[in-house]
């Protein structure tokens, strides 16, 4: 290890302890109502230091609502919101639109559900494709333009949508174009069975989400999200991060691979990632990990790998492409001299 990067690391040690406390609280308390889905937690919570949006590919029930809320809760000042997608949902129902003051004998702007710090949109693709543009502009540019005039959206914005794994019947597939703009997809799937007995007896006379309190501000927030971009991240990750999202357009089980956002989204992923695990630095570890939520839903495969991963199991197929990437490109070692940090 180079003596500068040493003494680099040693310090950020310190550095990074406040943002690493404020986390912790973060997590605590949103567990406090989500039970036993800390790991999926931190994925949604990286999301929000990086300034992504996530997609939750889940079956109704698995408390996406109640996470969408206790994200918001937990911020002082902080803004939820609710969009139920369905096929009639029009795009000024998210947006908002100007409706006419007879008073004052002029258009006055009423905003939508869009104009939230945390947006819950459920069932995403039962929207029309006109609708779902509409939230394509909010998410990429964090701002909705109606009637000509562009409105900015409130700091920090996070959108958290829903598609339901088992029924496909009357929706409108998400186009790729839209699937890479969320930052990760992810699922929190069924509760253990203690968790499940703890939420019948906690919900008998009603919901924790009453009771629980902010414990960060808008501001610490974003130092979170500072922090995030300032963690060290080796140039030899950094290399084989690009190879790694390369190697998702060289495999012979793809027809179109991850993009350069998907690049950009596993390296501030990762930096998030380690963050929330207290460290100063990314290890290889943390891109491994996050490989699939990060660039599995920016990757269309060829239809005879989609037909194998019916009969596999896609949690399987999912595996043996992950394995293919990395075959192409090899983690870095230890032994790898220009590597500063690694486990």
């Amino acid at each position: 290890m180079d003596p500068t990067d040493a003494a680099r690391l040693e310090h950020d040690e310190g550095r990074f302890a406040r943002p690493t406390a404020l986390i912790e609280r973060f997590l605590d308390n949103i567990e406090t109502v989500v039970y036993g889905k800390r790991e999926e937690i931190k994925l949604v919570v990286a999301a929000l230091m990086c300034g992504g949006h996530v997609l939750f590919e889940d079956v109704p029930g698995t408390a996406k609502t109640v996470l969408a809320r206790a994200i918001a809760q937990s911020i002082d000042g902080a803004t939820t919101s609710r969009i139920q997608c369905t096929p009639d949902l029009q795009p000024t129902d998210v947006t908002g639109l100007s409706v006419y003051n007879q008073r004052e004998r002029e258009f006055e702007f009423r905003s939508g559900p869009i104009h939230a710090n945390v947006v819950l949109v459920d069932e995403i693709n039962r929207a029309m494709p006109k609708t779902q543009s509409a939230l394509l502009e909010a998410m990429a540019e964090r701002q909705v333009t109606v009637d000509g005039v562009t409105r900015v959206l409130p700091e920090p914005f996070l959108l958290l949508a829903t598609e339901n794994p088992i029924e496909y019947e009357g929706t409108f597939p998400l186009p790729e174009a839209q699937l890479d703009r969320f930052f990760l997809r992810t699922a929190l799937g069924y509760p253990g069975g203690e968790d499940e007995l703890k939420i019948l007896n906690e919900q008998r006379y009603g919901h924790p989400l009453a009771h629980l309190k902010a414990v960060l501000r808008v501001e610490e927030i974003e130092e979170l999200r500072r922090a995030s971009q300032e963690l060290y991240v080796d140039q030899v990750i950094q290399r084989w991060i690009v190879d790694l999202v390369r190697a998702t357009r060289q495999v012979d089980i793809v027809s179109i691979g991850a993009s350069v956002r998907g690049s950009l989204a596993l390296e501030k992923a990762s930096r998030a990632w380690a963050l929330l695990h207290g460290r100063a630095y990314v290890v290889p570890e943390d891109v491994e990990l996050l490989f699939t939520p990060v660039l599995l839903h920016r990757v269309v495969f060829r239809p005879s790998f989609l037909a194998d991963a019916r009969k596999l199991g896609w949690d399987a197929a999912t595996e043996e492409f992950r394995a293919r990437c990395l075959a192409v490109a090899p983690r870095p070692h230890a032994e790898d001299p220009d590597l500063a940090v690694v486990t």
